[in-house]
Protein backbone atom coordinates (compact mmCIF):
# COMPACT_ATOMS: atom_id res chain seq x y z
CA UNK A 1 0.00 0.00 0.00
CA UNK A 2 1.21 3.31 -1.32
CA UNK A 3 0.82 6.39 1.22
CA UNK A 4 1.11 10.23 -0.15
CA UNK A 5 2.09 11.72 2.96
CA UNK A 6 3.37 15.89 3.15
CA UNK A 7 6.58 16.68 4.46
CA UNK A 8 7.72 19.62 7.10
CA UNK A 9 10.85 20.92 6.09
CA UNK A 10 12.82 19.44 9.19
CA UNK A 11 11.05 16.56 7.57
CA UNK A 12 12.52 17.13 4.52
CA UNK A 13 15.97 17.10 5.69
CA UNK A 14 15.20 14.24 7.92
CA UNK A 15 14.19 12.32 4.16
CA UNK A 16 16.89 13.85 2.11
CA UNK A 17 18.55 11.21 2.04
CA UNK A 18 16.39 8.97 0.62
CA UNK A 19 14.98 11.82 -1.80
CA UNK A 20 18.84 12.11 -2.88
CA UNK A 21 18.39 8.01 -3.62
CA UNK A 22 14.90 8.23 -4.94
CA UNK A 23 16.74 11.71 -7.30
CA UNK A 24 19.80 9.49 -8.50
CA UNK A 25 17.94 6.64 -9.79
CA UNK A 26 15.85 8.29 -11.63
CA UNK A 27 18.23 10.48 -13.19
CA UNK A 28 19.99 7.24 -13.78
CA UNK A 29 17.10 5.62 -15.90
CA UNK A 30 16.21 8.44 -17.78
CA UNK A 31 13.99 11.16 -15.92
CA UNK A 32 14.88 14.73 -17.28
CA UNK A 33 13.84 16.68 -13.83
CA UNK A 34 16.79 18.97 -13.94
CA UNK A 35 19.75 17.34 -13.23
CA UNK A 36 22.28 15.38 -15.54
CA UNK A 37 23.68 11.88 -15.10
CA UNK A 38 26.57 10.67 -12.55
CA UNK A 39 24.37 13.09 -10.02
CA UNK A 40 26.26 13.11 -6.57
CA UNK A 41 24.75 11.41 -3.71
CA UNK A 42 26.23 14.34 -1.31
CA UNK A 43 24.93 16.94 -4.13
CA UNK A 44 21.43 15.23 -4.37
CA UNK A 45 20.68 15.69 -0.84
CA UNK A 46 21.61 19.01 -0.14
CA UNK A 47 19.61 20.05 -3.08
CA UNK A 48 16.47 18.71 -1.43
CA UNK A 49 17.35 19.83 1.84
CA UNK A 50 18.01 23.47 0.88
CA UNK A 51 14.14 23.48 -0.28
CA UNK A 52 13.52 22.31 3.48
CA UNK A 53 13.90 26.41 4.58
CA UNK A 54 11.34 27.36 1.70
CA UNK A 55 8.57 24.26 3.07
CA UNK A 56 8.96 25.88 6.70
CA UNK A 57 8.30 29.24 4.93
CA UNK A 58 5.08 28.41 3.03
CA UNK A 59 6.51 29.14 -0.17
CA UNK A 60 6.94 25.31 -1.00
CA UNK A 61 5.05 22.22 -0.28
CA UNK A 62 6.44 18.38 -0.81
CA UNK A 63 4.14 15.27 -0.67
CA UNK A 64 6.31 11.72 -0.81
CA UNK A 65 4.59 8.30 -1.23
CA UNK A 66 6.02 6.04 1.12
CA UNK A 67 5.80 1.94 -0.14
CA UNK A 68 6.27 -0.23 2.69
CA UNK A 69 9.07 1.96 4.60
CA UNK A 70 10.76 3.57 1.51
CA UNK A 71 10.33 6.84 -0.74
CA UNK A 72 8.53 5.48 -4.09
CA UNK A 73 8.26 9.21 -5.16
CA UNK A 74 7.91 13.00 -4.38
CA UNK A 75 6.21 16.13 -5.92
CA UNK A 76 6.72 19.38 -5.31
CA UNK A 77 3.98 22.51 -5.25
CA UNK A 78 5.96 26.10 -5.45
CA UNK A 79 3.65 29.37 -5.31
CA UNK A 80 4.68 32.37 -7.12
CA UNK A 81 6.15 35.22 -4.84
CA UNK A 82 5.20 37.96 -6.95
CA UNK A 83 1.89 39.88 -6.10
CA UNK A 84 0.10 39.57 -9.53
CA UNK A 85 0.72 35.44 -9.24
CA UNK A 86 -0.71 34.28 -6.01
CA UNK A 87 -3.33 32.85 -7.88
CA UNK A 88 -1.11 30.15 -8.93
CA UNK A 89 1.78 27.64 -8.47
CA UNK A 90 3.91 25.15 -9.98
CA UNK A 91 4.49 21.65 -10.22
CA UNK A 92 7.87 20.73 -9.58
CA UNK A 93 9.67 17.55 -9.37
CA UNK A 94 7.28 14.63 -9.66
CA UNK A 95 9.46 11.39 -9.29
CA UNK A 96 8.93 8.06 -9.42
CA UNK A 97 11.11 5.27 -8.63
CA UNK A 98 11.45 3.50 -11.61
CA UNK A 99 10.53 0.28 -9.92
CA UNK A 100 7.14 1.51 -8.94
CA UNK A 101 5.86 3.29 -12.04
CA UNK A 102 2.32 1.80 -13.34
CA UNK A 103 0.92 1.39 -10.53
CA UNK A 104 -0.44 4.49 -9.78
CA UNK A 105 1.27 6.50 -7.79
CA UNK A 106 2.57 9.80 -9.95
CA UNK A 107 -1.27 10.16 -10.20
CA UNK A 108 -1.71 9.51 -6.55
CA UNK A 109 0.92 12.19 -6.21
CA UNK A 110 -0.32 14.48 -8.81
CA UNK A 111 -4.05 14.39 -7.17
CA UNK A 112 -2.46 15.63 -3.63
CA UNK A 113 -0.80 18.24 -4.90
CA UNK A 114 -3.75 19.42 -7.04
CA UNK A 115 -6.32 18.94 -4.11
CA UNK A 116 -4.31 20.94 -1.60
CA UNK A 117 -4.04 23.78 -4.32
CA UNK A 118 -7.55 23.85 -4.51
CA UNK A 119 -8.09 23.51 -0.86
CA UNK A 120 -5.70 26.55 -0.76
CA UNK A 121 -7.95 28.48 -3.39
CA UNK A 122 -4.79 28.52 -6.01
CA UNK A 123 -6.90 28.66 -9.54
CA UNK A 124 -3.98 27.82 -11.75
CA UNK A 125 -1.07 25.30 -11.71
CA UNK A 126 1.29 24.89 -14.57
CA UNK A 127 4.02 22.72 -15.67
CA UNK A 128 6.77 21.54 -17.63
CA UNK A 129 7.97 18.03 -18.92
CA UNK A 130 10.23 16.57 -21.61
CA UNK A 131 8.68 16.66 -24.76
CA UNK A 132 7.73 12.89 -25.73
CA UNK A 133 8.27 11.77 -22.07
CA UNK A 134 6.32 9.07 -20.27
CA UNK A 135 5.09 12.07 -18.31
CA UNK A 136 3.19 13.52 -20.59
CA UNK A 137 0.69 10.91 -21.30
CA UNK A 138 0.05 11.37 -17.64
CA UNK A 139 -0.93 14.94 -17.58
CA UNK A 140 -2.83 14.75 -20.22
CA UNK A 141 -4.95 12.05 -18.70
CA UNK A 142 -5.09 14.10 -15.78
CA UNK A 143 -6.82 16.41 -17.88
CA UNK A 144 -4.01 18.61 -18.26
CA UNK A 145 -3.62 21.15 -20.98
CA UNK A 146 -0.81 21.56 -23.49
CA UNK A 147 0.12 25.10 -24.44
CA UNK A 148 3.19 24.47 -26.51
CA UNK A 149 6.59 23.58 -26.21
CA UNK A 150 10.34 25.10 -26.61
CA UNK A 151 12.84 23.33 -28.87
CA UNK A 152 16.51 22.67 -27.00
CA UNK A 153 14.86 24.17 -23.80
CA UNK A 154 16.66 21.38 -21.13
CA UNK A 155 19.42 19.28 -21.71
CA UNK A 156 18.29 15.47 -20.60
CA UNK A 157 20.36 13.36 -18.21
CA UNK A 158 22.84 12.44 -21.00
CA UNK A 159 23.62 16.13 -21.98
CA UNK A 160 21.41 16.09 -24.73
CA UNK A 161 18.94 18.98 -25.50
CA UNK A 162 15.41 18.51 -25.61
CA UNK A 163 11.95 19.89 -26.27
CA UNK A 164 10.07 20.92 -23.24
CA UNK A 165 6.31 21.01 -23.42
CA UNK A 166 4.55 23.28 -20.95
CA UNK A 167 1.20 22.52 -19.25
CA UNK A 168 -1.48 24.23 -17.46
CA UNK A 169 -4.52 22.69 -15.34
CA UNK A 170 -7.11 25.35 -14.67
CA UNK A 171 -8.96 24.45 -10.89
CA UNK A 172 -12.08 26.02 -10.69
CA UNK A 173 -12.37 28.66 -13.77
CA UNK A 174 -11.00 28.76 -17.22
CA UNK A 175 -8.43 31.29 -17.24
CA UNK A 176 -8.18 33.69 -20.42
Amino acid sequence: MTEIVPVSGPELVTYADELAALLIESVEGGASVGFLASLDRAEAAAWWRKRAADVEAGGQRVWIARDDERVAGTIGLVRAALPNARHRAEVAKLVVRPSARGRGIGRALLAAAEGYAVDEGLTLLVLDTETGSDAERLYRSAGWTECGSVPGYAANPFGTLKATTLYYKALGHRPD
